[in-house]
């Protein structure tokens, strides 16, 4: 099993870049092809400012992602001729999460950014993304450099379906890595069998990984903070979980680990629903 396709999320923001130089570092690794797809959300215009000069704002704002656009099809550009990989760029005029979901539709791994505090849409996107896409998505955090991801990787286990589903969807990654820890955080009986977090290893063994299982209780410490605590010990540049949450009547509602993750996640965070 391999990546074949990989789609990078683009916008406006500075740190576009890192995602871009992670996703043709894991192309080129992978000899994959590589979509740049380029997708903003509308930006939100006060009622009173489109009933007074709403062409006028509509043709600002169409501009602004024009420039934004063509900017970040330079640094793409620079990037494909920088590292030899089949490239692809895309620019898609509508919302950014039914864009990405689109192109997800027909790749392996999503590349996005984590959303940086204070900034509701952005956080909505990215849970709405990761129970969306139907493809793993791998976060890039907001701070930091990350020239590689997936050699030492920590997998959050708790035997449950969007966990067994980021297993198989992080394979090409285990199957590559030099070390892989399974670790079952707050494991329930009955749910892991005689040994929490043997049975997923073994299934990993037979794909050719090796991976070492153990477990970890803190019931006073926050999943979210007991993995990132466990990754940061471990040396991890690479974080394997389940992504959790549903929508409801317009509300986007995150399972705990999955929303402390994405606020403040310090390395890769590669999540599947």
């Amino acid at each position: 099993m391999s990546f074949k396709t990989l789609v990078v999320h683009l916008d406006d923001g500075a740190r576009r870049a890192e995602r871009l130089q992670l996703g043709v570092q894991l192309a080129a690794g992978f000899d994959a092809h590589l979509v740049g797809l380029f997708a903003l959300d509308a930006a939100r215009i006060p009622s009173y400012a489109l009933a007074e000069a709403g062409p006028l704002m509509q043709e600002i704002e169409l501009r602004r992602r024009k420039e934004a656009a063509a900017a970040a099809e330079s640094e793409f550009r620079q990037a494909e001729r920088r590292t030899p990989v089949r490239a692809e760029w895309r620019v898609s005029m509508d919302g950014a999460l039914s864009a990405v979901c689109l192109s997800a539709r027909y790749a392996d791994l999503v590349i996005a950014g984590q959303p940086e505090p204070g900034d509701p849409l952005a956080s909505d996107f990215a849970g709405e993304l990761v129970l969306s896409a139907g493809r793993p998505v791998l976060f890039v955090p907001y701070a930091g450099r990350f020239p590689s991801a997936g050699k030492r990787i920590l997998v959050a286990w708790n035997a449950s379906r969007e966990a067994a589903r980021a297993v198989s969807d992080a394979l090409p990654l285990l199957a590559r890595a030099d070390a892989v820890e399974l670790v079952a955080f707050e494991p329930r009986s009955g749910d892991h069998g005689e040994v929490p977090a043997a049975d997923i290893a073994l299934y990993l063994a037979r794909h050719g990984v090796k991976a070492h299982a153990a477990r970890q209780s803190a019931p006073e410490v926050d999943i979210g903070a007991q993995i990132l605590s466990r990754a940061a010990d471990a040396g991890a540049d690479l974080i394997v979980m389940g992504g959790y949450g549903h929508s409801r009547l317009r509300e986007l509602v995150l399972g705990g680990a999955t929303r402390s993750m994405l606020e403040a996640m310090t390395v890769p965070v590669l999540m599947s629903h």
